[in-house]
C-alpha cells in the first residue's frame, strides 16, 4: 500500500509540473482567447466581460471570410493542415463527400486563395457604436466610439458549384438598414442550429496562446456547416463595400483553459 501511496504522489506530483510548465507558455493577463473548439464548454480565464447585445440590436461593420474553419465542432473537425504539415483550421465533414459537378471550377471566380470544396468561416462582425460598415476592424469603431463592444455572428460553410445552394446574395449587406435604423446584413443563417455564444478575442494568424489578442468580443458561433454557391461569393468578392476578395488565415486553436471561457448552455 505504501508504494501504491508514493507511486501516485510522484504521478500527482509529475502532473502538477507539467501542467505548470504548460501554464507559463502562454501569454500572462489577457481576457479568453479565440477560436476554440465550441462543444467543450470548459474554461478557468478569470477576465470576465458582459456578453454583447443580440447583433440586431448593433451595427454591423464588417464582413469577413477565413480559408477553413477557425473553430472546431462536431461537423467542422477534419484537421487542414499547410503544405510544410502545419495545422491550418478544419473542415467541414460534408466536404468530403461532394459531387463531381460541385467540385467544377466556375467559368469565373472572383475570390482569391478559395475553389469548390473548401472550407470557409464567415464573420459578420457588429458594434456598439454608430458607424457605417467599412473596410476592416476599423471601421467598427470611431473618434467618439473607440471602445466599442463587439459581436461576431459566425457561420462555416463548404464552398460548392452549385446554384442551388446557399447564396451569399442572401446574407450580404447591400446597404440594408433595418427598421430601428441599425445596419444589418439581409440575413444570418438561422437554420444550421443554435448558435454557441462564448467570450472571447479577435482572431487571425497573428495571434498565438503565446501572443493574444487583447480585445474582447462576444461570439455566436453556429455549430453546423451549409453548402454555399461558389459563384455568389464570387460576385461579392467582385464588388462590396469592404474590400474583400481573398480568405483570411486561420488562428491555431486554443486549447489551454486558462485563455478559454465557461461556455454557459
Amino acid at each position: 500500500m505504501r508504494m501504491k501511496k508514493n507511486y501516485w504522489m510522484m504521478a500527482l506530483s509529475l502532473t502538477a509540473m507539467s501542467s505548470m510548465a504548460y501554464a507559463d507558455d502562454i501569454c500572462e493577463g489577457y481576457g479568453p482567447q479565440t477560436p476554440r473548439d465550441i462543444d467543450l464548454t470548459f474554461g478557468t480565464n478569470q477576465r470576465i466581460f458582459a456578453l454583447a447585445d443580440d447583433y440586431q440590436n448593433m451595427n454591423l461593420c464588417n464582413i469577413h471570410f477565413h480559408v477553413n474553419a477557425e473553430h472546431k465542432a462536431k461537423d467542422f473537425s477534419i484537421l487542414a493542415k499547410t503544405d510544410d504539415g502545419k495545422a491550418n483550421g478544419y473542415q467541414c465533414s460534408i466536404s468530403q463527400n461532394l459531387s463531381s459537378a460541385e467540385l467544377k471550377m466556375p467559368s469565373k471566380n472572383m475570390c482569391k486563395g478559395v475553389k469548390p470544396g473548401d472550407t470557409i468561416e464567415m464573420h459578420w462582425v457588429h458594434s456598439s457604436c454608430d458607424v457605417q460598415p467599412g473596410e476592416g476592424l476599423g471601421s467598427c469603431l470611431s473618434e467618439q466610439c473607440a471602445n466599442p463592444t463587439l459581436r461576431v455572428e459566425t457561420q462555416v460553410f463548404t464552398l460548392v458549384n452549385d446554384k442551388n445552394a446557399m447564396s451569399f446574395a442572401e446574407l450580404e449587406y447591400a446597404g440594408n438598414q433595418a427598421s430601428n435604423a441599425y445596419h444589418q446584413a439581409k440575413n444570418i443563417p438561422n437554420n444550421t442550429g443554435e448558435p454557441v455564444v462564448f467570450a472571447g478575442s479577435t482572431t487571425g494568424p497573428k495571434y498565438t496562446e503565446q501572443s493574444c489578442s487583447p480585445l474582447q468580443v462576444t461570439w455566436s458561433v453556429r455549430p453546423q456547416c451549409a453548402k454555399l454557391d461558389i459563384n455568389s461569393l464570387s460576385q461579392w468578392c467582385e464588388n462590396n463595400p469592404f474590400n474583400e476578395n481573398k480568405a483570411h488565415g486561420v488562428r491555431e486553436l486554443v486549447t489551454n483553459p486558462a485563455l478559454l471561457s465557461k461556455i454557459n448552455r
